[in-house]
């Protein structure tokens, strides 16, 4: 069986490397070398073009400028995972792009907040000139494998169906709020599953 090639976990906000503690007990080692860097965001002050250069440096200090990599992101972490893929040159290194409970089309829940004081998440309301960039050109995304995991209880991604990519199939987790959904087993099953793929 071909060797399957480094995975990089990117956490969300508030959050930390770990959140991802159950799901690389689910994979046992299985998808070593495994790469989760740690992306403060400052409380949703940090923008994701910023965060999306340090993944990218990250990556590279991990494996060099050229070995391709799967890249999952949970929550904002899929934002800024897919802005490091279409804006910063990822796509020339990802080989299969996992979007879990992420914003990827905006969500209320960021409509009030101000982008002066919290500009990372601002970035995700609805419409948001991040959103409108992403979207407006899929190009980056072409000869990357994408898929999107979504809850329809995520009380944080709202409306739910907004929690997908613009390309590649979209797979309903079993319900379960936003924050359960990295230790629900069964989302981790799922997850496990995916990543296992060849």
């Amino acid at each position: 069986m071909t060797a399957l090639p480094p995975l990089v976990l990117v956490h969300g906000l508030w959050d930390t490397p770990r959140l991802f503690a159950r799901l690389t007990r689910q994979l046992a080692g299985a998808r070593d070398p495994l790469l989760i860097p740690h992306l403060p965001h400052r409380l949703g002050a940090t923008r994701m073009r910023p965060l999306a250069e340090r993944l990218g440096a990250a990556i590279e200090a991990a494996f060099g400028p050229d070995q391709p990599i799967d890249l999952l992101g949970f929550s904002m972490g899929g934002v800024i995972g897919r802005t490091w893929i279409q804006l910063l040159g990822g796509h020339q290194r990802t080989r299969r792009f996992i979007s879990v409970g992420s914003p990827q089309q905006g969500t209320i829940v960021a409509q009030p907040w101000p982008s002066w004081l919290v500009g990372g998440i601002a970035e995700m309301k609805l419409g948001s000139p991040l959103v409108r960039e992403l979207n407006g050109d899929l190009s980056g995304l072409e000869g990357v494998e994408c898929q999107s995991y979504y809850s329809p209880l995520d009380q944080v991604v709202i409306p739910a169906w907004r929690g997908v990519l613009p390309v590649g199939p979209c797979t309903p987790l079993p319900p379960t709020l936003h924050q359960h959904i990295l230790s629900d087993p069964r989302s981790l099953e799922a997850l496990r599953l995916v990543l296992l793929a060849p």
